[in-house]
C-alpha cells in the first residue's frame, strides 16, 4: 500500500516533534549539569577545597615539652623523654576487627593487655582517640610504621614524657605526672587549651602547683597522606613553647643521704637555711617511685604502696600533725623568759614527779634530777622543771609565742593544698572548739608538748630556724625563681621583747648537745667546724599506764605502733649558725638513741656543701 502525501507530513511532524523533546531535554539536562558544575566549582569552591584538603592533608597535635625541675645546682630532678605511642580513632577504622587483631599480631600484646585496650574501648566514643600503647619501643613503633598501609586510622604519634632520674628521693616534694582526666581539662584552662590524648599533668606536689607555667604549648605538624592515611610529605611545622623550667632551692646530696637514713622508717627530714629562709631538702619517708605513675601503676603496685603500713602516700613533712614532745621546751622557756615569769636562776626540784589536784605527772627519769635550773632543765629535759614554768606561764602566753615562731600556720601558705596548720592550742581554742573551759593539768601538759598541741616537721624546722637566727621572722621558700619578687615587709623583724633571751635559750640547747648529761651528747661533734645545738623531743603515742610504768619495757619490746615517735631539732655550725633541721622517725622510741644520730651525719655533709653553695650564688650575682 502505498503512503499518501499527508501521512508522510503527519509522520514526519511525530518525528520532529519527537526530536524537540528529545533535544529539550538534553538541553535541560545539559543546563543542569552546566549548574551544578557552576555551583560545585564556583560557589562552592572553598567547602570542597576544604574537604579535598581534609582528605589529602592531615593535621597532627603534639603533646607540649613540659618544663623541668631542676635542684639549685643544676641537676635536672624531674625531666622529659620521648615516649612512643599508638593511637586509634574508631570511627576511622573501616574494620575495627581486623585492625585491632592485627596490632595484636604485630605488637605481640598478651590476651591481658588486648582486652585491656577493648575494654578501653567501649568506655570511649567513636570519635575520641583509643591509646592502644603509650609506651612502645623504638622496634615495635617502627614496625607499626612498616604496616600503616595496612591499618587505616591508625596513628604512631611521637610523645614527650615525664623521667624522674633520682626516683623516690624527690617525691613527696616534686610530685608526679599521671595521664589527664575529665577534671584536670575541666578544672584547668592551661590543660583544656593544650589537651592531646595520652596527655601527662601534675598530680601532687610542685607538679600540679605549676602546672600552668610548666606545662607549655602544642607542637603542630601538617602532612600530606595518601589514600591509606600514610604521610608522603610534610607541608608546615608551628614549633609550640616548652614550659617554664623551675629551679629549687634543695641540694640533691642533701636530700639524697635524708632518703638514706630514713630507709625502712617513717618520718621527715627538712633543713633549712636560717637567713634566707631556702630549704635545703625536704624528704618524707618511706617513698615511692613517682616513674610508676606516669604510664599508670599497675593494680599489683598500687596495693603494696596503698596498703603499706608506713603510708607512703602521706607527706609527712607537710601532712603529719606530731605532739612535739620536748622540743617544745626551747619556746616555753623563751616564752617565760621574755614574760618575765622566771630568769636563769630560777629553780625547781625534781623527785621524779608532780602531784597537783590528785593527779600525778612523771618526768621521764624516775627517780628525779634533784635541784635544776633553766639550763640544766633544758640541758637534761627534765619534765618537772618545764611543768612548773608553764603552770607559772599560762597556755595563753605561751600559745602566742609558739605562733610567733610558726607553729599553728602553713608554713609554705597556698603553694602545697595538702599542707596542714597544727594546732597551737589556748583558752578560747578549747571554749569554741570543744565547748569547754580549760583546765590547768592540760597547761601543764602542753608545757612538754602533750595535750592538743599538734605540729608539722617544717614547722619545727621553722621554730628552730628563728631562734637560730636570733629570733628573727623568715619566710621559707623552695622555688628560686621567686627569690626576686620582693620580700614580705616584716621579713627579719625581731620575734622577742629581749635579744638576751634568745641567747640564753641558744646556750641551754648548745648544753644538750655538747655537754655531758645532754641528752644528745652522744651524737656531738666535736670539731667547731660541724658543731651544732639541738633538743630531743620523745612524743607518747598512747598514755602509759602505772604497769608499763613499772615494766619500764625497752623500745623494741614495745608492738611497733604503741611505740613514741623520735623527735630532734638543731642548728650549726653553732658559733656562726647557717643551717637548721628537724627530723622525725614515726615510732622510733626517744629522739636521743633514733633521731639525733642522724643530725650528725647531715651537718658533716651539710656544712662541707655550704662552700659549693657560696660559689652557686657569687656565680648568680656576678651574671645579674
Amino acid at each position: 500500500m502505498i503512503n499518501s502525501p499527508s501521512d508522510n507530513v503527519q509522520k514526519l511532524n511525530s518525528i520532529n516533534r519527537r526530536m524537540f523533546i528529545i533535544g529539550s531535554f538534553k538541553f535541560f539536562i545539559m543546563v543542569g549539569i552546566v549548574s551544578r558544575l557552576f555551583f560545585l566549582q564556583v560557589k562552592e569552591n572553598k567547602k570542597y577545597l576544604t574537604l579535598s584538603d581534609k582528605n589529602r592533608i592531615r593535621e597532627w597535635k603534639l603533646a607540649p615539652v613540659r618544663g623541668e625541675f631542676h635542684d639549685y645546682f643544676g641537676n635536672v630532678i624531674a625531666g622529659n623523654f620521648e615516649a612512643y605511642q599508638l593511637h586509634i580513632i574508631p570511627e576511622q577504622v573501616d574494620d575495627f576487627r581486623y585492625v585491632i587483631y592485627r596490632i595484636k599480631d604485630l605488637l605481640e600484646l598478651s590476651d591481658a593487655e588486648f582486652n585491656k585496650v577493648l575494654k578501653k574501648k567501649k568506655e570511649i566514643k567513636p570519635w575520641e582517640t583509643l591509646i592502644v600503647s603509650d609506651n612502645l619501643s623504638w622496634q615495635k613503633f617502627s614496625k607499626i610504621n612498616n604496616h600503616l598501609y595496612d591499618l587505616n586510622g591508625v596513628k604512631p604519634v611521637i610523645s614527650i614524657s615525664r623521667n624522674y632520674p633520682f626516683k623516690e628521693n624527690f617525691t613527696h616534694l616534686i610530685g608526679y605526672v599521671s595521664q589527664a582526666n575529665q577534671n584536670d581539662i575541666d578544672t584547668n584552662e592551661s590543660i583544656k587549651k593544650n589537651f592531646v590524648p595520652g596527655l601527662k599533668v601534675g598530680k601532687i606536689g610542685l607538679e600540679k602547683t605549676f602546672e600552668k607555667s610548666l606545662i607549655g604549648t602544642n607542637d603542630v605538624e601538617r602532612y600530606e597522606v595518601n589514600a591509606y592515611g600514610r604521610r608522603i610529605s610534610q607541608l608546615e611545622f608551628q614549633k609550640g613553647e616548652k614550659g617554664k623550667t623551675i629551679r629549687l632551692t634543695i641540694d640533691t646530696e642533701v636530700q639524697k643521704l635524708a632518703n638514706e637514713l630514713l630507709k625502712d622508717k617513717a618520718g621527715s627530714i627538712c633543713v633549712m637555711d636560717i637567713y634566707t629562709g631556702a630549704i635545703i631538702a625536704m624528704h618524707s619517708g618511706p617513698s615511692f617511685d613517682p616513674n610508676l605513675f606516669v604510664f599508670g601503676i599497675s593494680q599489683d603496685e598500687w596495693q603494696l604502696i596503698r596498703n603499706d603500713p608506713m603510708k607512703p602516700l602521706v607527706n609527712k613533712t607537710l601532712q603529719g600533725n606530731y605532739s612535739p614532745g620536748s622540743i617544745i621546751k626551747p619556746i616555753v622557756a623563751l616564752s617565760a623568759l621574755e614574760n618575765g615569769i622566771m630568769n636563769t636562776n630560777f629553780t625547781v626540784k625534781c623527785t621524779g614527779k608532780t602531784e597537783m589536784y590528785g593527779q600525778t605527772y612523771h618526768c621521764w627519769k624516775k627517780k628525779g634530777h634533784g635541784f635544776v635550773s633553766l639550763r640544766n632543765a633544758m640541758k637534761q629535759s627534765c619534765d618537772t622543771y618545764f611543768y612548773e614554768i608553764a603552770r607559772k606561764l599560762g597556755v595563753d602566753r605561751l600559745s602566742e609565742t609558739a605562733k610567733k615562731f610558726g607553729l599553728g600556720e602553713k608554713v609554705f601558705g597556698e603553694l602545697f593544698e595538702i599542707e596542714k596548720k597544727g594546732l597551737v592550742p589556748n583558752t578560747q581554742w578549747k571554749k569554741n572548739a570543744l565547748g569547754k573551759g580549760w583546765l590547768l593539768g592540760e597547761t601543764i601538759i602542753t608545757g612538754i608538748g602533750q595535750g592538743y598541741i599538734q605540729t608539722t616537721p617544717i614547722q619545727l624546722c621553722l621554730m628552730t630556724a628563728q631562734i637560730a637566727n636570733g629570733g628573727y621572722k623568715i619566710y621559707p621558700h623552695i622555688v628560686v625563681n621567686n627569690d626576686v619578687k620582693a620580700q614580705p615587709s616584716d621579713k627579719y623583724m625581731p620575734l622577742y621583747e629581749n635579744s638576751n633571751n634568745i641567747k640564753i635559750v641558744k646556750d641551754a640547747m648548745f648544753g644538750s648537745t655538747n655537754e655531758v648529761m645532754g641528752t644528745s651528747y652522744r651524737s656531738r661533734i666535736d670539731d667547731p667546724k660541724y658543731q651544732f645545738a639541738g633538743k630531743t623531743g620523745t612524743a607518747q603515742v598512747k598514755k602509759i599506764t602505772e604497769r608499763e610504768r613499772e615494766l619500764d619495757l625497752k623500745t623494741f619490746e614495745i608492738p611497733y605502733e604503741e611505740r613514741d615517735h623520735a623527735l630532734y631539732v638543731a642548728f650549726g655550725p653553732y658559733k656562726n649558725p647557717r643551717y637548721a633541721l628537724s627530723v622525725i622517725v614515726e615510732h622510733g622510741g626517744n629522739g636521743s638513741t633514733t633521731a639525733a644520730p642522724m643530725a650528725t651525719k647531715l651537718f658533716k655533709l651539710i656544712i662541707d656543701r655550704h662552700k659549693i653553695r657560696q660559689s652557686m650564688d657569687e656565680k648568680k650575682y656576678l651574671e645579674i
